[in-house]
This record gives C-alpha cells, sequence and structure tokens, in this order.
C-alpha cells in the first residue's frame, strides 16, 4: 500500500504526518479524517465546496482526472496550484503522494465535525 506523506500545517498538522499503508481506492481526505488530521470537510465529501482542497506536491500523476465539476470548483479555491485537487475527490492509487494543506479555504466559518 502506498503511504501518505502530509506536509506540516500550522493548525491542523503542524509537525507533519506520515501515514503508512494508506488503502488504495480510498479518497486522501477520507485517510486523511482517518487518521485524525482533521481537514476541513464543509460538504461532507459530496464535491460541492472547496474546503478539502490539498495541493498534491508529489505523486499527482498517479491520480484519476479530475471531473468537470472538481475543476469547476477547483476554481474557487485559495491558492489553486496546477497540482491542486479536491481531497474528497482524489482516490489514492498505487504510489505514493505528499499533500499539502493550503494555509486558507474560502470557508468564512470554521466546521467543527
Amino acid at each position: 500500500m502506498p503511504k501518505l506523506t502530509v506536509l506540516p500545517h500550522p493548525e491542523i498538522c503542524p509537525e507533519g504526518a506520515v501515514i503508512q499503508d494508506a488503502p488504495s481506492g480510498e479518497s486522501i481526505c477520507r485517510v486523511l479524517l482517518d487518521n485524525h488530521i482533521e481537514i476541513e470537510h464543509a460538504c461532507e465529501l459530496s464535491c460541492a465546496c472547496t474546503t478539502c482542497h490539498v495541493i498534491v506536491r508529489e505523486g499527482f500523476s498517479s491520480l484519476e482526472e479530475a471531473s468537470d465539476s472538481e475543476e469547476d470548483l477547483l476554481d474557487r479555491a485559495w491558492g489553486l496550484s496546477s497540482t491542486s485537487r479536491l481531497s474528497c475527490q482524489a482516490r489514492i492509487a498505487d504510489a505514493d503522494l505528499t499533500v499539502e494543506i493550503p494555509k486558507y479555504t474560502i470557508n468564512h466559518a470554521k466546521e467543527n465535525h
């Protein structure tokens, strides 16, 4: 199983994290949440917002292409990059991934899930 590395984020994951054996086929967001990395996900993983936006720093080419609806939402994400994905939609394949959680989201009120 691939490894998922999360770069340090000042609030969500200050020390960064390495998740060994991330399950292939699972969304990046679900894996983060299952490993106590509380990334925002205001729409409950339904591809209706951009709060779970991540920048894939390594392993981007291993992910399936984003859907048109994901691409449309990403246009509204803060800090958009050419390797940005909604973590609720990006499913882990067989390659190791390194992701960065942007410092800000467009969500004005933080959700407590």
